[in-house]
């Protein structure tokens, strides 16, 4: 039996999504018409992801409407973020394959959504796109309070929440700009490690693409875990530079 009380969180959850979704889904169509360049079909994707955002946001909870920091965090991503909040929101219809791994506990009014489980790329490793970290627990999860959880929660905190700021900050210009390095810095790695160290030339490629990408530098060093211990020690970037 539902109680009154439950009934009201799920009403109030519900109207949020509508309210959220509704809204930035308008907000993304006003700043879309503003560019004037942007083709019509991208234009309807950039609203649909905006309200998809909204939607999800607003019933998740995680906009922290109380203070201005939060409304500032729903506009960005409405706008500015909206390619990579549209990944996040492709991230989230993902995730729901793994259907006991979002962490309400560290998403709710947080400005981000946190998934304990859920979709990456490599395992025990994170991946945000937009506002959505997923396999945030890596092999330890997000409960309890031993030195590993603790470690990972930071982890969370301050590595990926530095990620969601980027996207927020830069917008567009992160995630080429964070691709771009993937590929270029990849390839170049690539020539460096057949030529330096064919043996573990998988190292120096991922050092080059991956460790020493500057948006990665940033948050690893702001998260004071610099050199990353699966960087390849030749190549990883000096902690002074």
């Amino acid at each position: 039996m539902v109680s009154d009380a439950d009934g009201r969180r799920v009403l109030v959850s519900a109207l949020e999504a509508v309210v959220v979704g509704v809204a930035g889904a308008g907000l993304a169509w006003l700043f879309i018409a503003a560019l004037r360049w942007v083709p019509a079909t991208l234009a309807g994707a950039a609203v649909v992801a905006a309200g998809l955002n909204g939607a999800i946001s607003g019933a998740k909870g995680i906009y922290q409407w109380r203070r201005p920091h939060g409304w500032v965090c729903w506009a960005l991503d409405s706008t500015w973020g909206l390619i990579g909040v549209a990944g996040g929101v492709v991230l989230h219809l993902v995730n729901t394959a793994y259907p006991s791994s979002y962490f309400d506990g560290m998403s709710r009014r947080t400005n981000r959504h946190v998934y304990e489980g859920g979709f990456t790329f490599r395992s025990r490793f994170a991946i945000t796109f937009g506002n959505v970290v997923s396999a945030g627990g890596g092999d330890t999860g997000l409960r309890g309070d031993s030195p590993r959880v603790m470690r990972r929660r930071r982890l969370i905190e301050v590595h990926e929440g530095t990620h969601v700021f980027q996207n927020r900050s830069f917008g567009p210009l992160y995630v080429l700009g964070y691709g771009a390095w993937l590929i270029l810095a990849g390839a170049a790695g690539l020539v460096v490690g057949l030529v330096l160290d064919r043996s573990n030339w998988r190292s120096v490629v991922e050092t080059f693409a991956y460790y020493n990408n500057p948006f990665e530098y940033w948050a690893y060093r702001k998260d004071r875990y610099w050199p990353p211990r699966g960087a390849h020690p030749r190549f990883v970037w000096t902690a002074g530079s």
